[in-house]
């Protein structure tokens, strides 16, 4: 009879981090992600073969995106089940990939977008949303493009609220160490801080007109 390891099944963003040879890879709200620049489409595109290697051997399911800028490597969070153990092994597999093919990380180029659609308490936005743009549910209150391409969305409450008014702003998920130059950039194009009490895990922002931003690296930030 086999003896159980014991071996954990998801890990933490934290413990993430903590790995070995991750460090070209930052954590956003929709899993570790590392972005590899490239010369050319052809440059590239030479990383999806060790990526697809790599996924196979660690039991891992990639997201790849190729571009002639360079290639996007995730590691999706496809039902709030979190970050599985073995990512951290096929993180660094792809790196020194990346790296014997001379692909150089941008972790400033690392970032996840989410969209926050409030609505009035009485109201359920999401059947008309996933109508509308072809999304998937995803557990009870979210919505996500079924290849994951686009924005995912959640739908939040707001007590009180005029019934038939909506409200909607932008989650810009980035790497803690790329938070406060995004936050400083947005400021400097004319944007202000509309709530200044939850860094460093986010920022919220306002344009000048009053559209919600909030940068959010807190889930490259948190331990």
């Amino acid at each position: 009879m086999g003896e159980s390891t014991n071996e954990p099944q998801t890990i933490s963003g934290a413990e993430f981090r903590r790995a070995p040879g991750v460090s070209d890879w930052r954590v956003t709200a929709s899993g570790p992600q590392a972005v590899y620049t490239a010369s050319s489409f052809g440059d590239a595109a030479r990383l999806v073969v060790p990526v697809i290697a790599a996924a196979e051997r660690h039991g891992i399911l990639p997201d790849a995106d190729v571009r002639p800028e360079g290639v996007v490597v995730r590691i999706p969070d496809r039902d709030f089940t979190g970050i599985p153990a073995a990512a951290a092994p096929f993180a660094a597999e792809v790196s020194r990939a990346a790296a014997e093919l001379e692909l150089t990380p941008d972790p400033s180029l690392v970032q996840s977008v989410g969209i926050y659609v409030a609505q009035h308490s009485e109201a359920d936005a999401r059947p008309f949303f996933l109508a509308a743009l072809g999304y998937d549910s995803l557990g009870d209150t979210d919505a996500v493009d079924p290849l994951r391409r686009s924005p995912q969305l959640a739908f939040n409450p707001i007590n009180g609220d005029a019934p038939a008014r909506g409200r909607t702003h932008f989650d810009v998920y980035v790497p803690a160490d790329q938070a406060q130059a995004r936050v400083d950039a947005a400021l400097a194009a004319g944007g202000r801080l509309a709530d200044g009490s939850n860094p460093p895990f986010w920022w919220s922002l306002a344009s000048p007109d009053n559209h919600g931003v909030d940068i959010a690296p807190w889930a490259d930030a948190t331990d």
